[in-house]
């Protein structure tokens, strides 16, 4: 298994990165919260991953924070939730979301993650409840793959995400629209204002 990606950041697009190894591009699949806090193209980068193999594919998902991929793992345990419907589900909720939906057994809000359908939440719930514990996400599961790009100018874009979520726009629509901006260095406000001509 691969545990981790390092090299630097060859390409971000809508919901992949590849990561140039070596002269060697690995294209790996991320949510959106993961996506929104990705620094530029030609970076250095660290991603934990994890590697699905099937007969016709294998495949490459990355996160950010060691807490992100230990959720996809236990979502992917779960009957009926695929790789694609895990990544759906950590773009549309932060880990403490996740969480308090699945230990306060709310189905419901699951349903929102685009592809969990209402009885597939149940099952989320249901099989899960006891793995994601009322202890709270643990110190370690959220230390980021890239600790020295969660300040300055990441600090920025995570405010960014934060104050479009506040506008009413969901967290998906919020770290999509920051994923396409390209600037760096600017101000939590300067990122708002570009990330709103792309949600328009």
């Amino acid at each position: 298994m691969i545990g981790f990606i390092r090299g630097v950041l060859a390409e971000k697009g809508s919901g992949y990165i590849i990561v140039d190894v070596n002269g060697v591009g690995y294209e790996i699949f991320v949510p959106a919260n993961s996506h929104a806090y990705l620094s530029a193209e030609g970076s250095e980068v660290m991603v934990y991953t994890a590697m699905m193999v099937r007969e016709d594919d294998v495949s490459l998902y990355g996160f950010m924070r060691r807490g992100e991929l230990d959720a996809f793992k236990k979502l992917i345990t779960v009957s009926g939730v695929g790789a694609k419907a895990a990544i759906s589900i950590l773009s549309s909720f932060t880990m403490e979301q996740l969480q308090q939906a699945i230990v306060f057994e709310d189905a419901k809000t699951l349903t929102k993650a685009s592809g969990v359908g209402k009885k597939t939440a149940e099952r989320i719930v249901l099989e899960l409840k006891d793995k994601f514990s009322m202890e709270g996400v643990k110190a370690d599961e959220m230390i980021p793959a890239n600790p020295e790009l969660l300040h300055g100018v990441q600090d920025a874009r995570g405010e960014a995400v934060d104050a479009l979520i506040a506008l009413g726009y969901t967290r998906a629509e919020a770290s999509a629209a920051m994923a396409g901006v390209k600037d760096q260095d600017l101000t939590a406000e300067e990122y708002i204002k570009l990330a709103l001509k792309n949600l328009f």
